[in-house]
């Protein structure tokens, strides 16, 4: 199986920055791709919407609303994510989850989700 431990949520005021890390261990194969996904208040899981993702070998791809402002970074010897978040507006306020597209020693490749950081953007 596969843990992560995600770290780095909180509350900011509008304006302020956050750094969000996601570090996944277990029996695994090989990491592909890795990311963050957001729920806002009041959304269900099926609306969780794309934030962030990176791939091994660093090709990234980001959501509309937080180009410029959130960079997402890998360890790939650490299996770990990172998704540092600058210029928050309230509107970022979500619980964010990290992901990864994964291969289990046991298991094919698959999706797994970590159990979210609470992000909170408000003065």
């Amino acid at each position: 199986q596969v843990q992560f431990v995600e770290s780095g949520g909180g509350l900011v005021q509008p304006g302020g920055s956050l750094r969000l890390s996601c570090a996944a261990s277990g029996s695994i194969f090989s990491v592909y791709v890795m990311g963050w996904y957001r729920q806002a208040p009041g959304k269900e899981r099926e609306e969780r919407e794309l934030v962030a993702l990176i791939s091994s070998g660093g090709v990234t791809n980001y959501a509309d609303s937080v180009k410029g402002r959130f960079t997402i970074s890998r360890d790939n010897a650490k299996n770990t994510v990172y998704l540092q978040m600058n210029s928050l507006k309230p509107e970022d306020t979500a619980v964010y989850y990290c992901n990864a597209r994964l291969r289990l020693l046991s298991a094919p490749t698959n999706n797994y989700w970590g159990r979210g950081t609470q992000v909170t953007v408000s003065s």
